[in-house]
C-alpha cells in the first residue's frame, strides 16, 4: 500500500525543483491543474499511464514518486522463520557433533557470546530465549536485505512479543 500523502509531497517537491506550475504539469499530461493539486495533497494518485509520463517529466522513477522519495528495499533473498530456527539449532548440533569442549565449537560460541554480549548456549535450554534468538536472526537477515513473508511471521512465532518485534521490524523495512 502506498502512502498518497508522501507521494503527493514528492510530486510537489520534484515539480517545484523543476520550476514547473501545476498547470504546466497538467497541460503536459492532458489533465487539469486541479488533478495535479489533488495528487500533491495526497487526495488521489495518478493513473498508471499518467504516472509513467509524470515520472518522465519530473526526471525520476515511478518508484521514487510512489515511495515519497524513500528508497524501496531491494530484497536479496527470502527467509522463513523455520530457516532461522534451523540456523540456531545448527549451533547446538555443532556442539553435539564436535563435542562441547572442541576448540572449533568453543571458539564459535565464544565469538558469538562476545560479539552479542550474551550466553548463546542458554537459549538451547529455554524455549522463550530460543525464540528470542530466532527473532534476532530474522531481524538481522531483514537488515541485510532478506524478505520474510508477514504471514510466516504471524503463524510461526509462538510468543507474541517476538512476533510483534519481527513484524514491526519487517514493516520498518517496507515488507508490507
Amino acid at each position: 500500500m502506498f502512502d498518497a500523502k508522501k507521494a503527493g509531497r514528492q510530486i510537489a517537491n520534484l515539480r517545484k525543483a523543476k520550476n514547473l506550475t501545476q498547470a504546466e504539469i497538467g497541460d503536459r499530461l492532458h489533465v487539469s491543474y486541479q488533478a495535479v493539486s489533488k495528487w500533491e495533497r495526497g487526495e488521489s494518485l495518478p493513473d498508471i499511464p499518467i504516472l509513467v509520463d509524470l515520472a518522465q517529466i519530473l526526471e525520476t522513477t515511478t518508484d521514487s514518486i510512489l515511495s515519497g522519495g524513500e528508497k524501496l528495499a531491494q530484497f536479496e533473498k527470502k527467509i522463513t522463520v523455520e530457516q532461522m530456527r534451523q540456523g540456531i539449532l545448527c549451533l547446538k548440533r555443532m556442539g553435539e557433533l564436535l563435542g562441547k569442549d572442541n576448540l572449533i565449537y568453543r571458539s564459535a560460541i565464544a565469538g558469538i557470546d562476545e560479539k552479542m554480549n550474551t550466553d548463546v548456549e542458554s537459549c538451547f535450554e529455554d524455549d522463550r530465549l530460543f525464540e528470542c534468538w530466532v527473532a534476532e536472526a530474522a531481524m538481522q537477515n531483514i537488515l541485510a536485505g532478506a524478505y520474510i513473508d508477514l504471514t510466516d511471521i504471524q503463524k510461526n512465532f509462538r510468543y507474541e512479543h517476538f512476533k510483534n518485534m519481527v513484524l514491526k521490524y519487517a514493516q520498518k523495512f517496507n515488507i508490507l
